[in-house]
């Protein structure tokens, strides 16, 4: 099952896109399926097309892992 990310880059707007697994600390790239602005807009310094896309972890700032379908049905106790 895919993870939905938002990968932050250096000197460049966030992209969000998936990946099959999480990184480890030994990775030294990370493949991005569907990369995107985070309006969903295509990303302007990728071809037209491009579906994949392999980062070096070293432009990498860090990355946002967002809620699975999962994760929003967890209902929390608050208190009032």
């Amino acid at each position: 099952m895919p993870i939905s990310i938002i990968l932050h880059l250096e000197d460049t707007d966030p992209v969000v896109g998936e990946i099959e697994e999480l990184p480890s600390p030994t990775d030294q790239f990370i493949m991005v399926s569907n990369p995107r602005k985070l309006d969903g807009k295509d990303l302007h310094y990728l071809a037209v097309g491009v579906v994949q896309v392999i980062w070096p972890m070293q432009r990498i700032n860090f990355i946002e892992l967002m809620p699975t379908e999962e994760d929003e049905q967890i209902i929390g106790f608050v208190r009032e």
